[in-house]
Parts: structure tokens; C-alpha cells; sequence
């Protein structure tokens, strides 16, 4: 028995010691049931003392059991990063003592917008849940913050803000169907015709044969028919020309310095709980960035990526779905870094002459329209994608909503048309039209 006394006395100090608090239910049962027995016994008063018993009897039971050490939460492990409307399984590992009755546990929202509500659980080995990423960008969708409580929540302990899990979630790949773009004239090898001859698939002309020429490229069908009707020596060889193949390089170029929705009103507030608005301007604009390189790429070509705002974060051009991966975690660093910048830029040395640039920006500002021009008049082959939402929507809490708008869309209408003056091809996004729009231009040059 007196080691058991001992064992209890050593719990309670533990308790003191381990981060454990008392809470006013523990105040109220022993205070409480203490005085009703004292005044019930003083007073002669039966009732007192029936009613004061069993509460200081219940404190007494309760804490007869010691919450032991501090519960430790943790989450499972998740990838580092997923895609737009993946789903996984998440699992919260709690490490208690018995005498840790209840858990107050953040578990993460379904759809991993924040940490998540509070759940007030039983305590138990862990708890299942799912997650689901619905919306592109980098936060944090995991943190188990927890409280924890022992018998009838006489002690608490926390609440505790558990570590956060951060999580990059990748923009939808969804590759629109690519056309032919305007080779590069120092290209050696691609999918796209050129004008010199070589070895392509694509044919050219029939000629007689010349030093340097292979003899796996005479075609003796023409040799016989061209001997008779040029009248060269009957079996001077003759051989089938073909036009080379270059690569291209497209260039998309991502306006980060606004990102605006349908309503006018919010657009000088942050989004609420993302990063980036949903179906807003720099939405549209890194969907349809992903969703063009990813057509490209897979054609063969080289694509790299600029962000008008800030140079630094641009990505050189390159192939392969290794630089798609790439292209969409450096968008989602763009849009981390997202914010007002006064001087647009596009420098040669990112779009040399002879480049294809297409600039997917809201157009709100004559800075970028002038930054457009001056890289068209260098010799880059531009055109602007517009990502401002069509149908805006007036600020309805002012007199003056309706007369801003129209003074919006007036601007905005003003500077596709000096786009347009410049040669500009100024189009709403569709990826369609845009690939026609990139054919007419290879059509052009």
C-alpha cells in the first residue's frame, strides 16, 4: 500500500512539472465539495453533506488516475508535392497516457485550404482523414494543433501549436493541342520546317547529284524519268531534297504584378485563405502558361518562362517533361512572390530577336504595354494574351462602382488597340485560338 501512496505522490509531481495545468473544474469539485461537507458536518445540515460527497468523491477518483507525460501529436508523412484535385490519406499519430481522457485535435479541412476546425475526439492511438488539394500554391495545409485534457478535464495540458507541414501543390498539366511556331534561325534539329535544306522528312526538290551529296539519298525512279527529260548523260544520278528541321523556342511571359477577379471591390484586398484568387487574372494566366507549355514540350519544342514583374525568377528555355516539372514549381514561386512592381521589363537576353513571346497579362497599366512594344520592335515576335476577367463587376457600396468600371474597361480597351497599332495579335485566352494565332505569325515570317 505504501508504495502505491509513493507512486501517487511521484504521478502528482510529475503532473506539476510536465506541462499540466489546473483548470476551474478542479477549483470548483474540491473547493466546493469540501465546503459542503465542512458546512453540512458544522451546520448539522444532512444535505449539504449528500451533496458535497459525491463532488469531492468524483475529484478524488478523478485525479486517482494521473494524466502521466504531455501527449505528443504528429502527423503523417505527405509528399512534398501533389497536383491540383489530388486526394490522399492522412493519418494523426497521438501518443497518451491512460489518463488522458479527452483531445482536442486541428484536424486539416478537406479541401487543405488552412489548418482546419477543431474536433473534440475521444483520446485514442490516432485519427484518419482525407485530404484534398483543390487550389494550386504553396501553404501550409497540415499543423496538429491539439489540447489535451485528463479525467472529468480537472488538468489540462497545451494548447500546443504542432508543427506546420507545408505542402507545394503543382497547377493542373492539361495541354492544349499544339501548331507549327517560327523556327529558330540557329536551330539545328526540331519538328519544324525550314527554309534551307536537310535532312528532314519533308520534301523539297529533285537535282542532280553533287560532291557531299549520300548515295542512300539517290533516288533512281527520278534518275531514269530526269535523264530523258533534261537531257543529261543517261544515268547522271539524281537526288530527292529535303528541307531541314529546326527547333523553336516559345517564350510565355507571366504578368505576377496583379492578380484580379470579377469583383472590383476586392481587388485592393488579399484572397481569403489562397494565395491566388481563384479564376482570377494570374489564375487564368498560370493555367494557360502550364497548359501551353505542356502542348509544346510534348511537340518538341523549348520553353521557358518570364516573369514580367521580376526578371529574376524567369526560367531558361528547354525540353522535356523534366522542364515542364520545373516550369510549373518555378509559377508557383512566382505567384509566392507575387506583388506590385512599377517597371515591367522583358530584356533582350531573355527574348533575343527571332523569339516567340506570349505575354499573358490583365493589361491594366501602360507600362507593360510599353514594355511589349519596345520587345516587338526588337524583333520578338509577341503576342499578348488577356487574363482580365470579362465580366467585371461594379463596386456595389459606392455611387461611383459603375463609373469605375467604365473607366476600367475604357482603358483596358484603349491599350489593346495601341497593342494591335504595333502588330500585336491581342486575344482572350483559348488555347485554340491561340495556336492559331502562333500559325498565322509562322505563316507571316
Amino acid at each position: 500500500m505504501s508504495n502505491r501512496v509513493l507512486d501517487w505522490i511521484t504521478a502528482r509531481k510529475a503532473v506539476r512539472t510536465s506541462g499540466w495545468r489546473r483548470t476551474d473544474a478542479l477549483a470548483r469539485g474540491a473547493l466546493g465539495g469540501v465546503g459542503l461537507v465542512a458546512g453540512g458536518v458544522l451546520l448539522h445540515r444532512v444535505d449539504l453533506v449528500l451533496v458535497g460527497a459525491p463532488l469531492l468523491l468524483g475529484t478524488v477518483v478523478a485525479l486517482a488516475v494521473p494524466p502521466g507525460r504531455v501527449p505528443e501529436v504528429r502527423a503523417g508523412r505527405l509528399p512534398r508535392a501533389v497536383e491540383t484535385g489530388d486526394s490522399g490519406p492522412l493519418t494523426v499519430q497521438v501518443e497518451a497516457d491512460p489518463g488522458v481522457e479527452v483531445m482536442a485535435v486541428r484536424l486539416p479541412a478537406p479541401d487543405a485550404r488552412g489548418p482546419g476546425p477543431v474536433h473534440l475526439l475521444p483520446s485514442a492511438p490516432g485519427y484518419a482523414t482525407r485530404l484534398r488539394w483543390d487550389a494550386w500554391g504553396e501553404g501550409v495545409d497540415v499543423r496538429p494543433d491539439h489540447l489535451a485534457a485528463s479525467r472529468d478535464a480537472l488538468l489540462i495540458s497545451g494548447p500546443v501549436t504542432g508543427p506546420e507541414g507545408r505542402r507545394t501543390v503543382l497547377p493542373t498539366a492539361e495541354p492544349v493541342r499544339p501548331g507549327p511556331l517560327p523556327p529558330r534561325a540557329a536551330g539545328l534539329v526540331g519538328v519544324h520546317r525550314a527554309r534551307r535544306p536537310g535532312e528532314g522528312t519533308e520534301h523539297r526538290a529533285v537535282r542532280p547529284f553533287q560532291p557531299g551529296d549520300r548515295v542512300r539519298r539517290v533516288d533512281w525512279r527520278a534518275t531514269l524519268r530526269a535523264g530523258a527529260a533534261t537531257g543529261l548523260p543517261l544515268g547522271t544520278p539524281h537526288v530527292r531534297e529535303h528541307h531541314a528541321e529546326a527547333d523553336a523556342d516559345l517564350l510565355l511571359a507571366v504578368d505576377s504584378r496583379v492578380d484580379v477577379g470579377r469583383e472590383i471591390a476586392e481587388w485592393s484586398t488579399p484572397a481569403d485563405g489562397v494565395a491566388v484568387r481563384p479564376g482570377g487574372s494570374l489564375d487564368t494566366a498560370v493555367r494557360a502558361a502550364v497548359a501551353l507549355a505542356a502542348g509544346y514540350l510534348r511537340q518538341g519544342d523549348r520553353v521557358g518562362l518570364i516573369d514580367i514583374g521580376r526578371p529574376q525568377l524567369g526560367l531558361s528555355p528547354g525540353v522535356g517533361r523534366r522542364q515542364l516539372l520545373r516550369l510549373r514549381h518555378q509559377l508557383v514561386a512566382c505567384s509566392r512572390s507575387a506583388g506590385w512592381a512599377p517597371r515591367p521589363v522583358l530584356l533582350p537576353r531573355q527574348a533575343p530577336a527571332g523569339s516567340v513571346v506570349i505575354a499573358l497579362t490583365p493589361l491594366l497599366d501602360d507600362a507593360v504595354v510599353d514594355c511589349l512594344v519596345r520587345a516587338a520592335h526588337r524583333g520578338v515576335a509577341v503576342v499578348a494574351v488577356d487574363v482580365l476577367p470579362a465580366d467585371l463587376v461594379a463596386d456595389p457600396d459606392t455611387e461611383w462602382g459603375a463609373v469605375v468600371r467604365r473607366i476600367v474597361l475604357a482603358e483596358h480597351r484603349a491599350r489593346a488597340a495601341a497593342l494591335r497599332g504595333e502588330g500585336i495579335a491581342v486575344l482572350g485566352w483559348s488555347g485554340p485560338v491561340v495556336v492559331d494565332a502562333l500559325r498565322r505569325l509562322r505563316r507571316r515570317r
